[in-house]
């Protein structure tokens, strides 16, 4: 059904993989587009528990810089195209059952975003995670930031989103990114675990829960996110933009201007 997305069920938890290890699971558009239509569909699934997981050594690279827009697209259609990581994070966090992130590897960028539109996030002890975009002269969108500041607060969001750092696992637990931390080996008994915790609560009382909840934490995040696509359209024509992307293909340190 899905060309990068494996999709497994057991009993009533299923599991969606990233599968572009080949890539690092990096999120080129078409991956996006498949996780917010896999997304959709759990709203007529009888499934209690969703997990979220990358295939190989990785949960996710990121957002794959190797698929380069086309410039010639109006910018009424780049607008839109914008917007998908924004939807696909939505969908992720429309979810009515209970969501679950297993992180592997790294998960940088979007694909930190991913963990965070969940409900809860396991990660192994050699995992990290964080926000390089301000390294390569953008902002973090898909509307992504209140997200990170509700996991870790204010200040220690600030740090991940302005310093581009890779946060190690026992950090990323100390802060609460992680709602739990356990060995590689353990990882996905670890999952499972809480899954089938989670899947033996009342259903209908739990989702109603979960709604309640995000619908609280996230009631001004449109209102407060809504541009954050427009502004990475704006730093997209930057010197700054095509240096950090230039250092990070060429291996080098960026240099920036404020142009």
């Amino acid at each position: 059904m899905y060309e990068f997305l494996n999709i497994d069920r057991n009993g009533p938890v299923v599991t969606v993989t990233l599968n572009r290890p080949e890539a690092l699971n990096a999120l080129n558009r078409e991956i996006m587009s498949e996780i917010e239509a896999c997304s959709r569909s759990f709203l007529d699934d009888p499934a209690l528990v969703i997990v979220f997981k990358g295939a190989g050594r990785h949960f996710s690279a990121g957002a794959d810089l190797k698929q380069v827009t086309d410039p010639d697209i109006p910018l009424v259609q780049r607008r839109r195209d914008a917007a998908l990581g924004a939807r696909m994070l939505k969908a992720i966090q429309q979810i009515p059952q209970v969501t679950i992130a297993a992180i592997q590897g790294a998960a940088l960028g979007g694909g930190a975003c991913i963990p965070t539109a969940c409900d809860f996030r396991i990660g192994a002890d050699d995992c990290y995670c964080g926000y390089p975009e301000v390294n390569l002269g953008m902002n973090l969108m898909w509307h992504a930031v209140p997200l990170c500041v509700q996991l870790v607060g204010n200040a220690r969001a600030k740090r991940m989103l302005m310093l581009g750092e890779k946060i190690p696992a026992e950090t990323l637990y100390d802060w609460g990114f992680l709602d739990e931390m356990v060995s590689s080996a353990e990882l996905d008994a670890a999952v499972r675990a809480m899954a089938e915790r989670y899947a033996g609560q009342p259903p209908v009382a739990v989702q109603m829960i979960k709604q309640s909840v995000n619908q609280y934490c996230s009631a001004l995040d449109n209102a407060t996110m809504h541009m954050d696509a427009d502004q990475n359209l704006l730093t997209a024509g930057s010197e700054d933009r095509r240096e950090g992307i230039n250092a990070f293909f060429e291996g080098r340190k960026a240099r920036y201007t404020g142009n």
